[in-house]
């Protein structure tokens, strides 16, 4: 089984060399879409090993072209600020193996140690553990079959992550890896760790209870 790993970037020179290296691997097509950054990422996304393709700014957007470009009969969708655990491709095969498996996400982990992070990754493992839906920081993964029958990843302007969960387990079984995606948490630093999680369940709601997405975006600043 060949594996497709699709990385959007927009400006993301200072992590996007570790997530590419964290992917390389025989049978594993390593695919950057670019929404324009002006930092040198395209530059290094290649040195690094992978293919680059500029697009159009919007991570849906990306995340679509890099899906319709890959040829790999699994597509992961990987965050430019996340790194995989060493055997991931393993992993992928081995949950891919079983039919029933339509797709799948790692354990989520921050790559910074402390109380705030080792509460927010609590507080992942419970919601997956009780709702089963990881976000597109945990590194999807997708049959190209199931991918194919969504119509690729649908152009939103957020919560497109959930939407390819939902198409996952419509088709079939998702699998929860436990290897693990090392991610930053420079968004909580950012913004405020309280605020960040209220907007994130905001959303959570929003999409849940289908409200219109962008009005939520634009609520959101996005």
């Amino acid at each position: 089984m060949t594996i497709s790993v699709v990385i959007p970037t927009l400006d993301e020179a200072q992590g996007i060399v570790r997530a590419v290296e964290s992917v390389i691997a025989p049978g594993v097509e390593v695919i950057v879409v670019d929404g324009g950054s002006r930092d040198g990422t395209c530059r290094l996304a290649r040195d690094a090993g992978a293919r680059v393709l500029e697009g159009v700014r919007g991570r849906a957007r990306q995340l679509r072209l890099g899906g319709e470009e890959s040829t790999g009969d699994a597509v992961l969708f990987l965050h430019a600020d996340t790194r995989l655990a060493s055997g991931w491709q393993e992993g992928v095969r081995q949950a891919l193996a079983d039919p029933r498996c339509a797709g799948g996400a790692f354990a989520f982990r921050f790559a910074e140690r402390g109380f705030r992070e080792w509460w927010i990754e609590r507080g992942v493992a419970l919601r997956v553990a009780l709702f089963r839906l990881p976000y597109g920081d945990q590194a999807l993964f997708v049959r190209r079959s199931v991918l194919e029958k969504m119509g690729g990843i649908p152009i939103v302007p957020m919560m497109e992550d959930l939407d390819l969960v939902a198409a996952i387990k419509r088709a079939g079984r998702l699998e929860l890896l436990r290897l693990e995606a090392t991610t930053s948490s420079r968004r909580y630093a950012e913004h405020g760790t309280l605020r960040t999680i209220g907007w994130h369940q905001w959303a959570l709601l929003g999409w849940w209870l289908g409200w219109d997405r962008e009005w939520m975006a634009e609520r959101m600043g996005r």
